[in-house]
């Protein structure tokens, strides 16, 4: 992150909390010994010494806290104990209690103030396991205030606002996929860019804008394509968008138009890309993958003029499209005269493997190309580019131009101030050493908590799909874990077609001891599903 540092601890900014200045000024202004307490618990929330355990530690403290926050023992404004003091009263190290407030920071349940102390900022749904017992089955009572969890979210097929309803579902934990750590959005970066850009800034460039986009951005997108993704295009090329979402919104009528009547997609593939295609009028056929990618012949069967994928890291298997696949693809686009729509959501995010170049980078003209920022910087800025070939750009500019009049100029130049800077190059880096621990964390908890699960796609992303040979449904083990407070995906939101159970697990947003307490809820619902199957 590039907020000023731990809560209540001096900081890159040389902050320091009123709490951790008031204890340092010694016995005569706080009444506090200036030598260590004897380690005999702690009068906030009665903590035990005796209960702290010999490991994990770390995780122990941030659970109890969280708990508190959650069950409204720490209400919203509560000061936190200083670190140096708590420390001394449970018989831990300092490190142990400042690593704890770090990791409810990056849940945003705390924050540092350099005068006022570390307080608490937002609260959780409580955990289940501080909420009475149920019924077998039962959902979980919504937090005060909060919306109630839909007994039918996982019963039939998803429905469109299926996302909404599970984002608003109360939980403890969320491994829902496809979120990046919005805690460590650079901030401190990003007003630097602001400010930059609006002390240069001309009164006649807050007026309308281009439809296509800001020329600085679309200048950007373009070097940052050329040196991240493999292909070069001038930023003429460029069409900024308000997201994938966006881009596909304005596809569909330009490709019914031609006569395009259904995309195929992948199985099992993005149920949200497959939503706004029928949302716009296209059907989906769905088209197997396997260990190399998208199945050609499979595609050439289904008839479709057209097909949507995600080559670079696919959605949700993990799988890069190979070589001989690639190939393929581009006898198909260039026989049968086919489009690919290519879909590349998350190609930075990678750990253990090259990088691998773009579609768009084999052929030009046959390859419509489609990527953003949200899963980089943060879903809420909803800026995205398209380059589509040239046979569908002025259409899309005019679908652009008569939709919104073109993305908001500000967001936009911002942006491209902090893409020229280098400073979301630095950024991306910070979230691969980042995402990398994270993801490590989660498969060492999957491995101890469902030693029989397949870990899939692990070289890169966001997220990780596990299937399982356990005769239960992935919708019931969902089901379950969401009735025990940790919120996932089942992998059958993702096919048309018929597959093995398993769920779709985001790690990117959760710090690893959080991750690793999702997991052996799963495991645990896993198991107790399995015994009355």
């Amino acid at each position: 992150m590039e907020a000023a540092g731990v809560p209540g601890e001096r900081g890159r900014e040389g902050g320091i909390g009123e709490n951790d200045a008031a204890e340092a000024a010694g016995p005569d202004e706080r009444g506090c010994p200036s030598h260590p307490l004897p380690a005999y618990g702690s009068d906030f929330l009665q903590l035990d010494a005796d209960a702290v355990p010999v490991g994990g530690k770390t995780e122990w403290l941030a659970r109890l806290l969280r708990r508190a926050i959650a069950d409204g023992r720490l209400g919203l404004g509560s000061r936190l104990p200083p670190t140096r003091l708590l420390a001394a009263e449970l018989g831990v190290s300092r490190g142990v209690v400042t690593e704890a407030y770090r990791l409810l920071t990056e849940d945003g349940h705390i924050a540092g103030h350099r005068r006022g102390g570390t307080v608490v900022v937002a609260a959780p749904p409580a955990p289940t396991s501080t909420q009475p017992s149920r019924p077998s089955g039962a959902h979980p009572s919504p937090a005060k205030g909060g919306p109630p969890t839909p007994p039918s979210l996982f019963d039939g097929e998803p429905g469109p606002d299926v996302y909404d309803v599970l984002r608003t579902s109360p939980a403890a934990i969320d491994l829902t996929p496809g979120r990046p750590d919005l805690t460590a959005f650079p901030r401190t970066a990003w007003l630097r860019a602001e400010r930059a850009v609006l002390a240069e800034l001309s009164a006649e460039h807050l007026g309308y804008g281009d439809p296509r986009g800001a020329p600085p951005l679309r200048h950007a997108v373009a070097d940052w394509l050329a040196h991240s993704r493999g292909f070069r295009v001038e930023p003429e090329e460029v069409l900024i968008v308000a997201g994938t979402a966006q881009a596909l919104s304005l596809l569909s009528p330009v490709l019914r138009a031609e006569g395009v009547d259904a995309v195929a997609v992948e199985d099992p593939g993005s149920l949200g890309t497959r939503q706004h295609l029928l949302h716009g009028g296209l059907a989906t056929p769905p088209v197997p993958v396997d260990q190399e990618g998208i199945r050609v012949e499979a595609l050439r069967s289904t008839g479709a003029p057209a097909v949507l994928l995600t080559p670079a890291h696919q959605y949700p298997t993990g799988v890069v499209t190979s070589g001989g696949r690639r190939r393929e693809l581009l006898r198909w686009a260039a026989e049968d005269g086919g489009l690919i729509l290519e879909d590349d959501y998350d190609a930075e995010h990678r750990y253990d493997r090259p990088p691998v170049s773009a579609l768009r980078a084999l052929l030009t003209y046959r390859v419509c190309y489609m990527g953003s920022v949200s899963k980089l910087l943060a879903p809420a800025l909803r800026t995205g580019w398209m380059v589509p070939p040239p046979r569908y750009r002025e259409r899309l500019i005019e679908a652009k131009r008569f939709t919104d009049l073109g993305n908001a100029a500000l967001p936009q130049l911002v942006l491209a101030r902090l893409m020229e800077s280098g400073g979301l190059e630095r950024h991306l880096r910070m979230l691969r050493r980042r995402h990398r621990s994270r993801r490590d964390a989660m498969i060492g908890a999957l491995a101890e908590r469902l030693p029989g699960a397949v870990v899939h796609g692990a070289a890169a992303g966001l997220h990780l799909t596990v299937t399982y040979e356990a005769e239960v449904p992935d919708r019931a083990l969902a089901a379950a874990a969401l009735a025990r407070g940790v919120k996932c995906h089942p992998l059958s939101w993702y096919r048309q077609l018929p597959g093995r159970p398993g769920l779709v697990l985001g790690y990117a947003a959760v710090p690893p001891g959080v991750a690793a307490e999702g997991v052996a809820v799963l495991g645990e619902a896993l198991r107790a599903l399995g015994t009355t199957s």
